[in-house]
């Protein structure tokens, strides 16, 4: 009888695979994980099996859990998100893919998770790293901090994600698998448009040369076979080159990659001469915080954020600006 979790009353997916890493893999693409996702769990699942000198997981239990994920805390001093990809990715083992029952009172020594305020530019500093930004990484940096958006969310925009009209982004399959809508800047709108006109010839290019479309997410590509084809699905920031499709092994045309608007923003950062540590997480945490100075609800940021709790968002209040210009130093009043 296949097993079912108690808290989803739905029989478990059964791999057809025997190698228990090739089940792993179906298992993952059967409930349409993100391949970052797919490719971190199967990294630590292996590093959990090695740990136990290869034994199968069949044959360890709670007691192993335990060892393995204290271990990764006391000897290799794992940040706590680390050690919870880690915990997610052996329970989707046990869970998922072997149908065995996981023990709810797992209690391994847990990291400790520091609290560490975002670092955030100020205003003038946007405006210097931008000014040192050129083509489609700096056009790429003004939609991230013009709407907050992650990098990734916006490497995978689609030309039908973007509305012109109404001036917004629709960010689909976010974190968390959440979609949500969030701020297209006037400024950038005139730019956008020639870009996306720009990159019609790569995509007339493909069609004439025959090319698998473009990769669509869950399963879609079978339920609208046309689609990848069409050019609305097509992303608006396109690779120059062509790769293979590691889950199909379609010669296809992916967007860009995260590592070059990395380089181009340290880049951009030395040249500015600022002394802080920067990344593209930095541009949303300014927009969080700018909209904050100027009186935006935090409800509001929270929703263009993403945020499922507030909570979450509350961590920009403790970097904000405003009015610290007007607050003056205990050290300017002591006397002489």
């Amino acid at each position: 009888m296949p097993y079912q979790n108690k808290r989803d009353p739905k029989p478990r997916f059964q791999p057809k695979s025997t190698r228990l890493m090739d089940q792993v893999k179906e298992v993952l693409r059967y409930h349409h994980y993100a391949i970052s996702t797919e490719k971190a769990y199967i990294h630590w699942i292996l590093t959990f099996i090695r740990f136990h000198n290869r034994q199968h997981p069949r044959e360890l239990g709670k007691d192993h859990i335990e060892a393995f994920l204290s271990h990764m805390a006391l000897n290799k001093n794992y940040a706590a998100s680390t050690q919870n990809l880690a915990l997610n990715a052996i329970v989707f083992l046990y869970t998922q893919v072997l149908g065995l029952p996981v023990a709810e009172d797992l209690a391994p020594v847990r990291s400790k998770k520091p609290v560490r305020l975002p670092v955030v530019l100020s205003q003038g500093e946007v405006v210097k790293i931008l000014a040192q930004m050129r083509g489609v990484h700096s056009l790429i940096a003004k939609l991230m901090y013009g709407g907050g958006l992650r990098v990734m969310e916006t490497l995978r925009l689609r030309v039908q994600d973007i509305d012109f009209a109404n001036g917004y982004l629709l960010i689909k399959d976010g974190k968390g698998g959440k979609d949500r809508t969030t701020l297209l800047a006037p400024s950038v709108t005139a730019e956008l448009k020639t870009h996306i006109e720009n990159t019609r010839s790569l995509f007339d290019r493909d069609r004439a040369n025959g090319l698998a479309g473009v990769y669509l997410p869950n399963a879609l590509e079978r339920k609208y076979p046309q689609a990848g084809t069409s050019w609305g699905w097509q992303y608006v920031f396109p690779s120059k080159s062509l790769s293979i499709d590691p889950r199909s092994g379609k010669t296809r045309r992916h967007h860009l990659s995260e590592s070059g608007l990395q380089k181009a923003l340290k880049e951009a950062k030395n040249n500015s001469h600022i002394n802080k540590r920067v990344t593209s997480h930095t541009l949303r945490h300014s927009f969080a915080t700018h909209l904050l100075e100027t009186g935006t609800n935090i409800r509001v940021v929270q929703k263009l954020l993403g945020h499922a709790d507030v909570k979450t968002t509350e961590i920009y209040t403790h970097v904000l600006q405003q009015n610290l210009d007007k607050v003056v130093s205990p050290l300017e009043r002591l006397d002489g």
